[in-house]
């Protein structure tokens, strides 16, 4: 039941950030509101977290029951990224160990999680396409996208994105400031400040997605030096209905924060 409540609380922290372009509980957004991500953490927590259950059974089986309830992929990132770090937990491993161990099997599974999600822009590849049965471990997958998908790339580097400095970035906030919704707009402007956000890459193009990152930029630096965040909240809602009006979602950084938070209440480190 502990992990099951992590996750829950991290994905319901999440929307409480103002965290520009995406959903929060200031501004619906994408033709999602926070009611289908308050359902989708709901129905998916209880699979995600099943005690003893296979890392890519977890994954479809929580992407099907968030497709059944809201039928939108609101989750499939957030699930690719849990899914190891609940395991982890479970297990008192890393979630580089978790994925070492995964087989075709569980292969076959994320693949099946992938193709119900339909995730925008996920097109077709040369190798491991998800619309072909699995011929490698969810490891060498991954590889394959981690040099144009930040959710891919923890899959190859030991979760070094998530578990690492931005942790400690969120991990701090939260001692600094009473609401830890600021805390998690520090690590959603951290990832969106460091990388292009993948989502926003394959749906507009680097340039924009360049564009985005420098803006986010000057927000984290600015809320870094800012005593009273709460006086910043006319200046985010202002990029973030900029961002909406142009369809723009950073969702990669959202589904990165909400693992980070995650990731933080189960007492896991980079290692």
């Amino acid at each position: 039941m502990i992990i099951t409540s992590a996750y829950i609380e991290a994905c319901l922290e999440e929307l409480n950030a103002p965290k520009p372009g995406n959903v929060h509980i200031h501004a619906a957004g994408h033709r999602m509101t926070v009611a289908d991500f308050t359902r989708s953490a709901e129905v998916s927590a209880p699979l995600l977290c099943r005690f003893g259950a296979r890392l890519g059974e977890r994954i479809r089986d929580a992407t099907a029951a968030t497709w059944q309830a809201v039928g939108q992929n609101t989750n499939l990132g957030i699930l690719l990224l849990c899914g190891p770090l609940a395991m982890a937990a479970e297990h008192g491993e890393t979630p580089a160990a978790v994925i070492a161990a995964s087989d075709l099997e569980d292969a076959q599974a994320v693949f099946e999680a992938i193709r119900l999600a339909q995730p925008g822009g996920l097109g077709s590849a040369d190798r491991h396409d998800v619309h072909q049965p699995a011929t490698v471990t969810l490891a060498a997958a991954m590889a394959e996208a981690a040099d144009r998908d930040s959710i891919a790339r923890q899959w190859t580097n030991g979760f070094a994105d998530i578990l690492g400095p931005t942790l400690t970035s969120y991990a701090a906030a939260r001692l600094r400031w009473p609401d830890p919704s600021w805390a998690t707009l520090t690590a959603f402007l951290e990832f969106l400040a460091t990388c292009p956000d993948s989502h926003i890459q394959r749906k507009h193009g680097p340039a924009i997605a360049t564009s985005v990152q420098h803006k986010a930029n000057s927000v984290r630096d600015a809320l870094a030096a800012c005593t009273n965040p709460a006086t910043m909240l006319p200046e985010l809602l202002a990029w973030d209905h900029v961002l909406k009006v142009k369809g723009i979602n950073p969702g990669t950084s959202a589904d990165l924060t909400v693992a980070t938070a995650f990731a933080w209440r189960l007492g896991l480190r980079f290692t």
